[in-house]
């Protein structure tokens, strides 16, 4: 195969719509933030892509059919804006598979019409989080009041080490085709998949495009995550994890 293939699998009518990447990262963040609004809104699959820069495997489904990973677009209309969601698996294997896989992305969420981008992730703390703070970047100092208006914090030079992977890829190539991007990074501990900061990204989200959404299932799959965090605070006196180990990637 190509290095890069796309299936076009539809090709809806969308409004004005918002391209969201939710691929894994730390705590799963996005992923999950992304995979939970494909539930809620029921999104029909509009693309595939496939790329050799993904793990060379197959996901199984459950009648036994595999299919080659792929990073998935899934459109979606909702009450407030249309969105197309990116989701998927993996992330590029290289630097210059991010770039190549990033510009891809753009491509197609620009093939239907988007100007606007999120980037959802985690960034870590290294501890336990009580209240769950989303901390935010943009590709344009305008975005930062808007953002600002609903709860969204920016800190001087956070995260540390910057933001690498398809997100900060999102802000930074996005700028460049004069996408107004931000990303918006949920405090997690970095321990475990976190369905609670992926509340409090979906939260942010959903209030600054206007649209309303049920965190049921977020809220299950974080009753399951309790005996793990009890877990966790036993360890809570072990030796610190070095912060050169914790810059985010999503």
């Amino acid at each position: 195969m190509d290095d890069i293939e796309i299936d076009e699998v539809a090709t809806p009518e969308l409004d004005d719509p918002v391209l969201i990447e939710g691929l894994p990262g730390v705590g799963h963040v996005g992923k999950l933030a992304a995979e939970h609004l494909l539930e809620e809104f029921d999104g029909e699959l509009v693309r595939r892509v496939y790329t050799t820069e993904f793990p060379p495997q197959v996901n199984v489904d459950g009648d036994g059919v595999a299919e080659l990973t792929c990073a998935e677009f899934h459109a979606i209309e909702t009450d407030g804006a249309d969105l197309l969601v990116l989701t998927g698996d993996h992330q590029a294997g290289s630097n210059k598979g991010h770039y190549t896989l990033t510009t891809t992305f753009l491509d197609i969420a620009e093939e239907f019409g988007a100007t606007r981008a999120f980037a959802l992730g985690g960034v870590p703390t290294g501890e336990l989080v009580e209240e769950y703070t989303v901390l935010g970047a943009v590709s344009e100092g305008g975005l930062v009041d808007e953002l600002e208006a609903v709860g969204v914090e920016f800190r001087p030079d956070e995260p540390a080490g910057g933001i690498v992977g398809v997100s900060g890829l999102v802000l930074g190539l996005g700028g460049r085709r004069g996408f107004g991007a931000a990303c918006l990074m949920g405090e997690t501990s970095g321990y475990l998949v976190d369905p609670k900061s992926a509340r409090a990204v979906l939260e942010v989200l959903a209030d600054h495009l206007d649209f309303p959404i049920d965190y049921e299932s977020l809220e299950d799959r974080a009753e399951e995550m309790e005996e793990v965090v009890g877990k966790i605070q036993e360890m809570q006196d072990g030796p610190a994890v070095p912060d050169d180990d914790l810059r985010y990637i999503g």
